[in-house]
This record gives C-alpha cells, sequence and structure tokens, in this order.
C-alpha cells in the first residue's frame, strides 16, 4: 500500500510546487515587469494620493460630474467587494420598476434633454461596477455638466470626444469613455468656482 500512496504524495508535492507557487511566481513577476500599471490595479493618483482604479466604476452623483452606469454591486451600489450584476431577467418586474426610476431620475436632473437615452445609461453592467460609458450617454450628459460648470456645451462635448476610446485591436468591445478619468479631466479643464 505505501508503494502506491508514495508516487502519489510526491507526484502531489511536486505539482503543488509547480502549480501554485512557481507558475503564479513566474506570472506575477512578469506581469508586473511588462505591465505594471495594469498588474497593480490600474490605480489613478492625483496629489500622490490613490482616488480610484480606471477599472472599477464610481458614483458621481453630483450635477458637474459626469454620472456612471446604475449599479447593482452591494446594497447601495458600487461596493467592490460584492462585484455582479442584478440578475434580473428582461421579463422582470423588479428590473422594469428599477429602469423606469433611472429614467424619471435622469430626466429630473437632465430638463434640456428630451431625446432618447442609451440603453447602458439606465441600466447596470454585468459586474456592476462598469467604469466605462458609451459617447453617446456622455454626450446626453453635456448640456447639465456645461451649465453646472459655466461653460458652452461644445467644449464638454469636445472634451469627451477626446476621451473616447476605440475598440481594443479595433474589433473587440465599443467605443466608451471612462468616468473617472473624464471627470478628472473636468475638474482640471474647468475648476468648480468656490
Amino acid at each position: 500500500m505505501f508503494k502506491q500512496l508514495l508516487p502519489a504524495l510526491r507526484i502531489t508535492l511536486v505539482l503543488t510546487v509547480l502549480t501554485g507557487l512557481l507558475y503564479p511566481g513566474v506570472v506575477t513577476g512578469l506581469c508586473q515587469l511588462l505591465f505594471p500599471q495594469q498588474a497593480n490595479g490600474s490605480l489613478i493618483t492625483q496629489n500622490g494620493r490613490v482616488i480610484g482604479s480606471s477599472l472599477i466604476g464610481q458614483n458621481f452623483a453630483r450635477p458637474e460630474y459626469f454620472q456612471p452606469r446604475p449599479s447593482a454591486a452591494g446594497s447601495d451600489g458600487y461596493d467592490p467587494t460584492a462585484s455582479s450584476g442584478s440578475n434580473y431577467g428582461p421579463t422582470s418586474q423588479k428590473l422594469t420598476d428599477r429602469v423606469k426610476a433611472s429614467v424619471e431620475k435622469f430626466r429630473k436632473e437632465n430638463p434640456d434633454y428630451s431625446g432618447p437615452l442609451p440603453a447602458d445609461l439606465v441600466t447596470a453592467s454585468g459586474s456592476g461596477l462598469d467604469p466605462d460609458l458609451s459617447p453617446a450617454s456622455a454626450e446626453v450628459q453635456a448640456p447639465r455638466i456645461a451649465k453646472a460648470r459655466g461653460v458652452p456645451v461644445d467644449q464638454v462635448q469636445q472634451l469627451i470626444s477626446r476621451f473616447t476610446e476605440d475598440r481594443d485591436l479595433g474589433f473587440l468591445g465599443e467605443p466608451r469613455v471612462n468616468v473617472l478619468r473624464l471627470n478628472l479631466a473636468l475638474d482640471q479643464l474647468y475648476p468648480l468656482k468656490k
């Protein structure tokens, strides 16, 4: 019996070292060497302080900022430790009610816009923490932001264009705008009057 257990224990030990220690160590080292920004969470710092990650959405509720997609992560949304979608199906009454509430809230906060709303502006992403908006969702918010910051709408629209990222490799995903980076640019270019 020990003749059969000993090889099994050796193989378990070797595979544990290879797949549990060596492989993760090599991959971590390569990532730190080749992609340090991404390997460390794509953190964004300002004045030496971490203020967020370009990979994790956060809530911006004030009228002078671009507002992200709704979040279903955690009880109040935007909880990075509770990343998940709502799991509501297309026939769910809860989903319908939540989307209607999001549309009403948007209309109340953006009275100058009366056109159709992009879907990503009123629906949560699969993770509940999507950091990006479609350019169309940013555009519909431009009049509110321009008014709140006292700048012409076309300047806000130019900023959206400048921060719009194309599809990855030219064909993966959709064009998008990172909400945190866009809001930081707003603060830098058009600071709020105190």
